[in-house]
């Protein structure tokens, strides 16, 4: 009889498998992180090669944030301002974003030994700048918005396929059986584009799916805990969970193709112990007050200005990136945070037609804050070197203004970063042209393929070697493309 059978046919129920989970020997005392870097439930019984890192922050700005003004200067812009834009060539775009040629809001500053040029609304990663990777020749395929969102967040520009994290769950398995291997902590004002399908598990077992959890609401997880009263008390709640599992059982007996059965009561095992530990881990209360200060978390308020503020995205952004360091040291594998909603207005996103200055500056400072916080965090307790903190969007935005002050969409190149765990730091591959419009080198771009590809072999994953039959075809993360971006690891 295998462990999740005795635990629920011993008549513990949800309590039975609580309490195994606090005494699981899969777990190391006191940490329940797993002593080597497959965890689990794991499919890979071994990693391809030497890992660099054995876990993920993936920041996602959605909306398209734009490279120009953030992380890619331009000095032509400074210099042509103003000017009539002439790309030499016929420019189809989104809107009717073919305006004069604009320079950034904001004034660029070189930053640590490297000298890297960075925008003054995202200073505060300035200090990290030796820390950081940059691609800047990045491209996509389309600009519309849910497409390029799917290709970035799953490697293909249509639904139906695994969200990254849910690979990285399903190669390497959970460092905690009492937390989600693969979080998703989506911008609170509502979903980017795709919403949920963005870290679905598609074909893959859907315990792999991100689990969404909203740090900066008073119930980060809705549902974990049942609202106990006269009709449902903990005992009547255990007793119903133990026979919808004997039931679950006994469908799946005839199932065993259907992995959303054993999902189903694989959610059960992790909700047990979830109220164990997440409530522990979403609790900011015993951080001190320089950690609140570093987040941007010490602002002392409870409601924010009507107009979109710095002092607000910082903490919606820094609130996440806390809880993100906590259940990464608490054993999580894959943290995905968003920053942007799909479509609002007043912006509360990076598509930022209208006014760049207005959306983006407010958007980029937070961000910066808690982005920040996180790498200075990370580093100060020995976890950067095994971490990677990657940042991406779905595309960029041109250089040409659109309505005086705004930007139109720019899928054909924009600027990735990486940052920790077997990352060169204070580097830079890939350039841009001159005005930020399409790669330098035309022939030779990069593409979401061989981000994927990188980030899989800094955790020991050769991305061709990581498939999974689907519709007669040996599926991967990568299709059939990919290249490792060997400049920029260590």
């Amino acid at each position: 009889m295998d462990r999740r059978n005795f635990l629920w046919q011993s008549g513990g129920g949800l309590g039975g498998i609580a309490l195994a989970a606090m005494l699981a020997d899969e777990s190391q005392a006191g940490s329940g992180l797993a002593e080597d870097d497959l965890g689990q439930g794991a499919s890979l019984s071994a990693l391809h090669h030497a890992p660099k890192a054995k876990r993920v922050v993936q920041l996602f700005m959605s909306g398209a944030a734009s490279h120009i003004d953030l992380w890619d200067h331009k000095p032509f812009l400074e210099k042509h301002h103003g000017e009539k834009s002439d790309f030499g060539e016929k420019v189809e775009l989104f809107q009717n974003g073919h305006g004069p040629w604009m320079k950034s809001p904001w004034k660029f500053q070189p930053y640590g030994e490297c000298g890297k040029m960075l925008s003054d609304t995202i200073a505060p990663l300035g200090k990290h700048a030796d820390d950081m990777a940059f691609v800047h020749n990045l491209v996509g395929k389309t600009g519309v918005h849910s497409q390029a969102t799917y290709l970035q967040a799953t490697g293909f520009q249509r639904p139906g396929f695994p969200g990254v994290g849910a690979w990285v769950s399903y190669a390497l398995g959970s460092l905690n059986q009492n937390l989600p291997s693969f979080v998703v902590m989506p911008d609170k004002r509502g979903y980017a584009s795709n919403g949920p399908k963005n870290w679905h598990s598609s074909f893959l077992p859907a315990e792999h799916q991100g689990t969404v959890v909203r740090p900066a609401n008073k119930n980060p997880i809705p549902d974990l805990f049942p609202s106990y009263g006269d009709f449902i008390t903990k005992k009547s709640s255990a007793d119903a969970i133990e026979l919808l599992g004997k039931l679950n059982r006994k469908h799946l007996k005839n199932r065993n193709e259907d992995s959303r059965l054993a999902a189903r009561i694989k959610s059960y095992e992790l909700a047990a112990g979830m109220q164990i530990t997440a409530p522990e881990a979403f609790d900011f209360s015993k951080e001190p007050t320089h950690i609140m200060k570093l987040y941007g978390l010490d602002h002392g308020k409870s409601e924010f200005d009507k107009n979109i503020n710095t002092t607000e995205e910082a903490d919606y952004f820094g609130r996440k990136c806390l809880a993100a360091r906590r259940l990464l040291e608490r054993g999580s594998r894959f943290i995905q945070i968003w920053s942007g909603n799909d479509n609002s207005f007043p912006r509360r996103n990076w598509d930022s037609h209208e006014n760049v200055g207005r959306d983006h500056g407010p958007l980029a400072m937070g961000m910066a804050i808690g982005a920040s916080a996180l790498i200075e965090d990370l580093k100060q307790r020995d976890m950067l070197k095994d971490t990677i903190v990657m940042w991406t969007t779905e595309f960029g935005r041109m250089p040409s203004s659109q309505g005086g002050t705004g930007r139109d969409h720019n899928p054909f190149v924009f600027t990735n970063w990486f940052c920790g765990g077997g990352i060169k730091g204070g580097t830079t591959f890939g350039e841009s042209d001159q005005w930020g419009y399409k790669p330098l080198d035309r022939d030779n771009p990069t593409q979401v393929y061989d981000i994927h590809a990188t980030l899989l072999h800094l955790l020991g994953i050769n991305h061709e070697k990581l498939t999974v039959p689907h519709n007669g075809i040996q599926r991967r993360l990568t299709d059939v493309h990919g290249h490792i971006i060997k400049d920029i690891i260590a």
